[in-house]
């Protein structure tokens, strides 16, 4: 398995509970195929730049070890999501 961290970037108009819901489901996604190390949610922060017409959003950081085939359906899902404004995936070093 290899080391990963993902970034994602919610909506600002969810609730915080709605965004940590999701963080939730998407750590159980994760830990069903491989092993969720640790998620750090920074709250909302406004943004540098404007992203399709929003100025703010919630970040969140979830670390990982995985096979590289739970890419692309992290990246599916979180592609098709109406929550999600943006998202990163990114491999870290061993």
């Amino acid at each position: 398995m290899r080391p990963y961290e993902i970034m994602i970037i919610h909506r600002p108009e969810l609730a915080e509970d709605d965004v940590r819901s999701a963080i939730a489901d998407l750590e159980k996604a994760i830990a069903e195929s491989g092993v969720h190390e640790s998620t750090d949610f920074w709250g909302k922060r406004r943004f540098a730049y404007e992203i399709d017409h929003v100025n703010e959003g919630y970040y969140s950081v979830v670390e990982f070890r995985a096979e590289p085939d739970l890419l692309a359906v992290l990246d599916r899902a979180l592609s098709l999501s109406d929550a999600v404004i943006r998202h990163k995936i990114i491999r870290r070093e061993a």
